[in-house]
């Protein structure tokens, strides 16, 4: 009992610091604001418990998660890798969904220093290098998760780029403008390209002229096939180059850079494809052809 009310009393006690932080803090530009407009929460109105604590420990975790992202990679190479894959989220959203994995990575580190101790009774400070290392572990684990969502996100992009070049030939060759072509290609396909295209759209309809929204295109994607076709398409648009012939030569490119890539690929894959055969086909072989001669020998010896 005496334990439980001591425990009590410090609970409480942080509480009452943590309330009289929040209290003597420099007011907030947006507290300050607040009794003058109609539309927001009044100053004198309490917040409640949860949101009050949310508001306390926010900050500090996202100070926590800023610290630990940039000690594992830059906020702009994290950043600049958002943009590439098409992740909704921002740099904040992607640091605590990082500190998450790291706290997985440290919880099943500490469930297999658990498991060692009950077995071997191993000296705690070789098993603190192993919490570290799930830790860790678990936020490069984040940082490998995002590295593959960009390069699946580049090979959609150059997989749906030859398709999405021809139905833009096919719309400038019918009379219509760059603008409306890329608008009516992005209303008749779904994809990581088109999703991008429409972003281009987009910036055009905010007062962007559309070579400006190209070069943002060609800034986003890590695609040269899309870089190359953005920059050809903006300057025939500056020079008045036929779109028609640049689209369907940019298309040309992109499938014999797709057959490239495929031949290397198999090429790459050759060696491995000799594994099976060397290690389980080659040695079954030799045993069914050597091993009746075998038997045979036996029963002849044996006779």
């Amino acid at each position: 009992m005496i334990g439980g009310v001591t425990a009590g009393l410090f609970v409480l006690g942080l509480w009452s610091m943590a309330v009289g932080v929040r209290e003597v803090r420099r007011p907030r530009l947006v507290d300050r604001v607040a009794p003058y407009v109609r539309d927001l929460r009044p100053l004198s109105t309490p917040l409640p418990t949860g949101l009050l604590l949310r508001e306390w420990v926010t900050p500090w975790w996202r100070t926590v998660t800023r610290i630990v992202g940039e000690s594992l990679g830059s906020n702009a190479a994290v950043t600049r890798r958002l943009e590439r894959c098409g992740a909704t989220e921002d740099l904040d959203g992607f640091r605590v969904r990082q500190a998450i994995w790291g706290a997985a990575g440290l919880t099943g580190a500490v469930a297999v220093a658990l498991f060692a101790w009950t077995i071997a009774r191993p000296p705690v400070t070789a098993l603190l290098p192993l919490c570290v290392a799930g830790v860790i572990g678990g936020c490069l684990a984040c940082d490998q998760r995002l590295a593959a969502r960009v390069r699946s996100h580049e090979a959609r992009i150059r997989a749906e780029f030859p398709t999405i070049a021809e139905l833009l030939a096919l719309a400038v060759a019918a009379g219509e403008s760059p603008v409306q072509a890329i608008e009516r290609v992005t209303r008749v396909s779904r994809g990581a390209l088109s999703r991008e295209l429409e972003r281009v759209v987009a910036q055009t309809r905010a007062g962007d002229p559309i070579v400006t929204a190209l070069d943002d295109l060609v800034v986003r994607t890590g695609v040269t096939g899309v870089a190359r076709f953005a920059e050809a398409m903006a300057v025939a648009i500056d020079r008045g180059t036929p779109l028609v012939d640049v689209l369907h030569a940019q298309a040309g490119d992109v499938r014999d850079a797709g057959r490239r890539e495929l031949m290397e690929a198999g090429g790459r894959r050759e060696i491995a494809m000799m594994v099976p055969v060397v290690f389980l086909i080659l040695p079954v072989t030799i045993v069914f052809a050597f091993y009746p001669g075998l038997a045979g020998l036996h029963l002849t010896s044996g006779g």
